[in-house]
């Protein structure tokens, strides 16, 4: 394989890893997202409320 080759494989691979990093953040974007929603949710529902709490 010559340096002509290695290069060219190069330049049509870029577009590939281009490709992949962007779908690669959108994930993490998503995932990230759903993380904080599902901590949000789960610190809302173990939350007593105070006027049912009975001291006898």
């Amino acid at each position: 394989m010559t340096d002509n080759d290695t290069q060219h494989d190069a330049i049509r691979r870029n577009p590939l890893l281009e490709a992949a990093q962007k779908e690669m953040v959108k994930f993490e974007r998503k995932e990230n997202e759903f993380r904080r929603k599902d901590r949000e949710e789960r610190a809302a529902a173990l939350r007593l409320p105070l006027n049912e709490i009975k001291i006898h």
